[in-house]
C-alpha cells in the first residue's frame, strides 16, 4: 500500500503509529464493528481465537492473554511461587541494562534480582558471566530479548539444564524473532509478551500475553490472572484482575496476519542503515543472524549523545533514548544505587534509537543515512 506523505520535508517521526495502524483501517474498523455488534467484550471468542493464533504463531501449546506486559511477567513468576517452584527470596538472573519493568516483575514477586552485565555487542545477557553470578539461591534466569533481537537461547537454556533453574523469556520486543526457526517465546520454560502500540504487534491500547508449553503453569497464570478464580465466584487464589478484553483481541488477530510482512520490511530498513551509515563516531549495532532479530528498535551509540541528537533534530529526524537510565540508578531501586556496572552505565550514556518503522518510505531511509553520515 503507497503512503501518504502531507510534507516530504516535514520531521520524520521516529514511529508513526496513525500511518502504521491506518494500513489496516478498514480491516481494524471490521474488527471493532464485530465486537461492539457481538455484546460480550471479556473473555470471548475473540480472546480465545487470538490466543490460538498467537500460540500457533510462537509454536507453543498454551498462549494466556493478560493485560499488558509487566503483568505477563509479574504473572508468570508468581504463578511459579504458587506451584511451590519459586520461593520468596530466590534469585532471578536478569541483564542490567533492561528495561525497569523485568526488574519489577522479579521484585513484585519478593524475588531478588540480580543483575549481570550485558554482551557489548548485542547488548543481551552475556553468557560468560552467568557462572560467576550463581549461587545456591538462584532459580531463574529471565532472558531479555532487548530490541528484537532474541538472547542466545541455545547457550542460555544449556547452562539453565546444568543447574536447573527455571528461564523466562521477557519477549515485549521481540515478537517473531528466532534462531535456527524456533521463535521467541518458545524457547524457556514461559514468556512475556507485550503487545503496546509501539511494539512490533502493537494493539490499539495496553495488551499482554504469557506463552508456555506446560499445561500446569498456563492453567495456574489463566486462574491468577481472573483474580485467582477458575470457577465464577470461586476463588482458589489471591489473583488479580489481568485480562486481555475482546476489543484488542480482535485488533491484535488483525495486525498479527500482517507482522511477518512488516518485519521484512523493517528488516530492510536495518540492512539499509547497516550497509550505508559510515561514520566513524557512529557505532552500529550487530547482528548475529537476520532471523535472530526482528529490529524492534535500531540503536546505535554515538559520545556526546546530546549534541548528535539534537544535530539530527534540527535536520528534522526524532530520535528516542531506550532507555536514560539503567534500573540499578532508578530512585525505585535505592537498595541498588551503590552497584557499579560500567558496561551498563556507558551503554545507557551513549545509547540512541534511530527511526525503524515498516512506514518508513525509502526516501526518508536515505535521508536518515545521509544525514547521520554528515555528522
Amino acid at each position: 500500500m503507497s503512503l501518504f506523505r502531507a510534507n516530504p520535508n516535514a520531521m520524520i517521526k521516529f514511529l508513526d503509529l496513525q500511518a502504521i495502524n491506518h494500513q489496516y483501517k478498514a480491516e481494524l474498523e471490521e474488527a471493532c464493528s464485530r465486537v461492539i455488534n457481538s455484546g460480550w467484550y471479556i473473555s470471548g471468542t475473540e480472546v480465545g481465537a487470538f490466543e490460538q493464533k498467537f500460540a500457533s504463531y510462537c509454536g507453543v501449546k498454551h498462549c494466556i492473554g493478560v493485560a499488558n506486559g509487566l503483568d505477563a511477567l509479574i504473572l508468570i513468576f508468581r504463578a511459579y511461587k504458587e506451584l511451590g517452584q519459586l520461593h520468596d527470596g530466590d534469585e532471578v538472573l536478569v541483564p542490567a541494562n533492561t528495561y525497569i519493568a523485568s526488574i519489577l516483575a522479579i521484585s513484585a514477586n519478593n524475588l531478588v534480582p540480580v543483575l549481570i552485565e550485558p554482551n557489548e555487542q548485542t547488548y543481551n545477557l552475556d553468557v560468560s558471566l552467568i557462572e560467576q553470578n550463581i549461587s545456591p539461591k538462584t532459580k531463574a534466569i529471565l532472558a531479555v530479548h532487548l530490541y528484537g533481537q532474541l538472547a542466545d537461547m541455545p547457550a542460555i537454556i544449556t547452562f539453565a539444564k546444568k543447574h536447573h533453574l527455571l528461564v523466562v523469556e521477557d519477549a515485549a520486543q521481540a515478537h517473531g524473532a528466532s534462531i535456527g526457526g524456533k521463535k521467541a517465546g518458545n524457547w524457556g520454560h514461559a514468556a512475556g509478551f507485550s503487545f503496546y502500540p509501539g511494539k512490533n504487534l502493537g494493539a490499539l491500547g495496553d495488551a499482554g500475553a504469557v506463552t508456555t508449553n506446560d499445561a500446569a503453569l498456563a492453567t495456574m497464570v489463566r486462574s491468577l490472572g481472573n483474580y485467582g478464580s477458575e470457577v465464577k465466584y470461586h476463588n482458589t487464589f489471591k489473583g488479580i484482575n489481568s485480562r486481555l478484553d475482546e476489543l484488542q483481541a480482535a485488533l491484535l488477530s488483525v495486525k498479527l496476519r500482517h507482522l511477518d510482512v512488516e518485519i521484512e520490511r523493517r528488516r530492510a530498513i536495518a540492512n539499509a542503515f547497516l550497509n550505508g551509515i559510515k561514520n566513524p563516531k557512529i557505532q552500529l549495532p550487530y547482528i548475529e543472524q537476520q532471523e535472530q532479530h526482528v529490529w524492534h528498535l535500531f540503536v546505535i551509540q554515538v559520545e556526546n549523545r546530546a549534541t548528535f541528537q539534537s544535530y539530527l533534530t534540527e535536520k528534522g529526524i526524532q530520535t528516542v533514548i531506550h532507555y536514560p537510565i539503567p534500573p540499578h540508578k532508578q530512585k525505585a531501586y535505592s537498595e541498588l544505587n551503590k552497584l557499579s556496572f560500567p558496561l551498563t552505565e556507558k551503554i545507557h550514556e551513549q545509547i540512541l534509537s534511530l527511526p525503524i518503522s515498516p512506514v518508513l518510505i525509502d526516501a526518508e531511509v536515505q535521508k536518515i543515512i545521509n544525514i547521520v553520515n554528515g555528522y
